[in-house]
């Protein structure tokens, strides 16, 4: 008999973490909330059909039974959860503090505030949920015409141990930047950026500068028809021939032209940066995706942290997950806007 039951309509979400441990004391109570969330109209076997409130197995509250066929639905089947051997406590603690921290955590620190024996473990459960925080199929941004898109690129620096002094393995990092604005205030002082900021942001990694990389970018991000800003690099002047509103403008290596230009994605681009210097101490090219679709994940919900929780359950049980064994061979592709999410 389910002990716990959340209202599927209306799923609550924790807003700190005396609610966190109140809402799931407990696997019981994990698992009543994904249920909830794979089956928001109530549960309907997959292999009969048949509708109805399933038999539970006390020792195993992830089993859900078929009343009528008794054939089981496992909770974490067809999730990034699945075939884990960690329990959907652990899963949930790391959901809430990896979409919930400003800041992000790294795998040691969360190895630590869970007691996880093995580091490995830490690092592969975060990378599963990194891979939770896109959607297969997300909306392309730039879709009001009242706001306009930066687009820009920079390079980032990987790992540096044992090369000598200086950043090496560097990649070439494309944003695709939302530009809104404020709605003007009667008085006082005149906004910052003139009441300019962040939408929602794209990031990926791009081989090269090509206009093929670079104009493949943007058709996967941006809707068409959008009004875009960029540089005067000549990999982006088939944007306009692909049904955008492009905007080249010559930086001359201006500092001011960028600040009046394009000062919304150079600050995301500042504050990526930091935050993967400073909370991961540098990342591999191999996995630095991941980390832009971290970043993206909670930069695109930073005005409701806490419905990242949320979200990011309900995106995951969408989702393929990479294995160990896929992470370090080099066979997983972490997901970017430029290609669908597939198995391995």
């Amino acid at each position: 008999m389910l002990t716990v039951a959340f209202p599927r309509d209306d799923l609550p979400f924790p807003g700190s973490l005396p609610e966190f441990q109140k809402l799931f004391p407990d696997d019981d109570a994990c698992a009543a909330y994904l249920e909830a969330i794979r089956w928001p109209n109530g549960f309907a076997c997959e292999s009969c059909g048949e509708a109805g409130d399933p038999f539970r197995v006390k020792s195993r509250p992830h089993v859900l039974v078929c009343r009528n066929c008794r054939k089981e639905a496992r909770l974490m089947a067809g999730t990034i959860m699945e075939k884990s051997h960690t329990s959907l406590s652990i899963w949930f603690w790391a959901a809430y503090l990896a979409s919930t921290h400003t800041q992000g955590i790294s795998a040691v620190q969360f190895q630590r505030q869970l007691g996880l024996k093995r580091y490995e473990t830490a690092f592969q459960i975060l990378h599963k949920l990194r891979a939770g925080m896109v959607r297969p199929e997300r909306d392309r941004i730039g879709g009001n015409p009242e706001n306009h898109v930066e687009i820009d690129e920079t390079l980032v620096g990987g790992a540096t141990r044992g090369l000598g002094r200086g950043v090496h393995d560097l990649s070439l990092v494309v944003a695709a930047v939302e530009v809104r604005r404020r709605k003007p205030k009667a008085t006082g002082p005149v906004p910052r950026r003139n009441g300019r900021y962040a939408g929602r942001v794209r990031l990926e990694v791009r081989p090269d500068r090509s206009a093929k990389s670079l104009v493949g970018f943007v058709e996967a991000a941006v809707e068409p028809g959008a009004q875009i800003v960029s540089d005067a690099w000549g990999g982006y002047n088939q944007l306009s021939d692909k049904g955008y509103r492009h905007v080249p403008v010559a930086m001359a290596g201006n500092p001011a032209m960028a600040e009046t230009y394009l000062p919304i994605v150079h600050l995301v681009f500042a504050n990526l940066k930091s935050w993967l210097l400073g909370c991961h101490h540098g990342v591999s090219p191999q996995h630095l995706q991941a980390y832009l679709n971290e970043y993206a994940f909670r930069f695109n919900r930073r005005f409701y942290p806490f419905n990242s929780f949320r979200s990011l359950l309900g995106i995951s049980g969408r989702s393929v997950a990479p294995t160990y064994e896929g992470l370090y061979s080099g066979s997983w592709q972490h997901p970017r806007c430029s290609q669908r999410v597939v198995a391995e």
